[in-house]
C-alpha cells in the first residue's frame, strides 16, 4: 500500500495536486483513491492496510447506498418470520424517515457524526424524541445487516451506542415517570371503573384490571388457557392488529397469572353467554371471530370511564358551549399500569407487595431492568438510615467469645 502525490495540468494550464492511495484489496484488486490532502490519505491508508489485513476492506466501488441496504435488511426480516405488524413499523421507518433523508449516501460514509447528523435533520422536522430513537435502531439494523452481508465494515450506530455507554442518562432524564391520576389510574378510579363496567366489555375489563394482560394478550385468549377451577390463565398466545393468531412478544410473555375471585366469578358466568367461534376466543366480537382494539377501546373502555366519572374535559362541547367529558386514560396501557402498582404497593395500600422478580413475570417482561426501569420508582423504598443504625446496633453488642 502506497501514497503518492500526483500532480496534474488543467486544459486552462492551471497546476492541480491530489494525494492517491495505490492498494490492493481483500479480493486481489487494485484500487486507487484520491484525496485533496496528504493528512487524509494517510489516514484512509492507515486503516485499510488494517482492514485489508483482517479480511474486512470493502471498497467504495463494492458498497451500496443506504436504501439499497435497507430493503436488502427488509427482505432478511421477511424472511426470518418476523409479524406484519413489525415489518410494516420497520418499513415506515426506512420509507418515512431513513430513506428520504440519508436513502442515497454510501454505507462507507456512514459514520458517527453522519449519525448525529441525521438525527439533528429528524429532530429539526419535528420527529419526536421516541421516534428518533426507534428509527435509530432500524438504522442499526440496516448497518448490522450490510456487515453481515459484507457491504460495510462500520456500525457507526453501534458505536456511537458504545461511546455513549449502556443507557442515555439525558434521554433516562427526559423520560418522565409514571404517575397515579396522570398515567396510572388511582385506585378510587380502578374501583369506579369496575363498578361502571356492563355489557359483553365488563368481562374483558375485570380481567384486564386484575391480570394486566395486553391488550393483544386478552384479544388471543382461548378458552382453554383459562383455568377456573385452579384461578389461572395461561398466556401462550396474543392476536395481532392484522388479526393474526401468533407467541406473546417474547418468552417471558408466555406465563401463568393466578385469577382473583371476582374475575373467576366474572369468567365463569360469561362463558355461558360468550359467543363461540372456530378459535374459541374468550373476548371475540359478536361472531365469534377476533375483536378489533378500537372497538373494545371506543365502545368499551372509553363509554366505561365516562359512566364512572373518570374523565377530563374534551373538545367536543355541548349546546352551552361547555366542554363535554372525554376519557382520562386514553388506552388499555393504562389498567396495565395500575396492576403492576397493585402487585408492588404496600399491603397498606390495598396492594400485593411482590418482589420485583414476582413482578417481572406477572407482567411478561422481558428482562428485570424493564420492570425497574418502567416502574422501579414505585418500589417501597428502604429506610437506608434506619438499617445503618440497625447494623451498628447489632455490631457493637456482639461480645467476643471466651478462648
Amino acid at each position: 500500500m502506497s501514497v503518492r502525490k500526483r500532480t496534474w495540468t488543467t486544459g486552462k494550464g492551471d497546476e492541480r495536486t491530489a494525494w492517491v492511495v495505490d492498494y490492493v484489496d481483500t479480493k486481489g484488486r487494485r484500487r486507487l483513491k484520491t484525496f485533496k490532502l496528504k493528512k487524509l490519505a494517510d489516514e484512509f491508508a492507515a486503516t485499510a492496510n488494517v482492514e485489508v489485513r483482517e479480511g474486512v476492506h470493502v471498497a467504495d466501488r463494492e458498497t451500496v447506498t443506504v436504501k439499497e441496504a435497507g430493503d436488502l435488511w427488509m427482505k432478511s426480516c421477511g424472511a426470518a418470520g418476523l409479524e406484519r405488524a413489525t415489518l410494516d413499523q420497520y418499513r415506515q421507518h426506512l420509507d418515512l424517515h431513513i430513506a428520504p433523508m440519508i436513502g442515497d449516501v454510501k454505507l462507507s460514509k456512514v459514520t458517527v457524526p453522519a449519525v448525529r447528523g441525521f438525527q439533528e435533520e429528524l429532530r429539526e422536522n419535528g420527529r419526536s424524541a421516541a421516534m428518533i430513537k426507534r428509527v435509530t435502531v432500524s438504522l442499526g439494523s440496516i448497518l448490522s445487516d450490510a456487515q453481515e452481508r459484507g457491504l460495510v465494515v462500520r456500525n457507526a450506530v453501534q458505536e456511537m451506542s458504545k461511546r455513549r455507554g449502556s443507557g442515555n442518562a439525558a434521554e433516562k432524564r427526559q423520560k418522565a415517570r409514571l404517575r397515579y391520576g396522570v398515567d396510572i389510574p388511582t385506585m378510587g378510579e380502578v374501583r369506579a371503573i369496575l363498578e361502571a363496567a356492563q355489557g359483553r366489555y365488563r368481562p374483558f375489563i375485570v380481567t384486564a384490571v386484575f391480570t394486566g394482560m395486553r391488550a393483544s394478550e386478552l384479544r388471543g385468549l382461548s378458552w382453554p388457557d383459562v383455568d377456573l377451577a385452579k384461578g389461572l390463565i395461561h398466556v401462550r398466545q396474543r392476536a395481532d392488529k392484522y388479526h393474526t393468531v401468533g407467541m406473546p412478544k417474547s418468552d417471558a410473555g408466555q406465563r401463568t397469572i393466578p385469577l382473583t375471585p371476582m374475575v373467576i366469578n366474572t369468567l365463569r358466568e360469561w362463558r355461558l353467554a360468550c359467543p363461540k367461534g372456530e378459535l374459541n376466543l374468550v373476548f371475540p366480537n359478536g361472531e365469534g371471530h377476533i375483536e378489533w382494539h378500537q372497538n373494545i377501546i371506543k365502545r368499551g373502555l372509553h363509554p366505561t370511564m365516562i359512566r364512572a366519572g373518570v374523565t377530563v374535559p374534551g373538545s367536543q362541547q355541548d349546546e352551552a358551549g361547555n366542554p363535554l367529558p372525554a376519557p382520562k386514560y386514553t388506552g388499555l396501557h393504562a389498567l396495565r399500569h395500575w396492576y403492576a402498582s397493585w402487585c408492588i404497593n404496600s399491603k397498606t395500600d390495598g396492594g400485593l407487595e411482590l418482589s420485583p422478580k414476582a413482578v417481572q413475570a406477572r407482567m411478561g417482561h422481558s428482562s428485570i431492568q424493564v420492570t425497574f426501569d418502567t416502574y422501579g420508582h414505585l418500589f417501597p423504598a428502604t429506610d437506608e438510615a434506619q438499617a445503618l443504625a440497625d447494623a451498628e446496633s447489632r455490631l457493637m453488642t456482639v461480645r467476643p467469645v471466651a478462648g
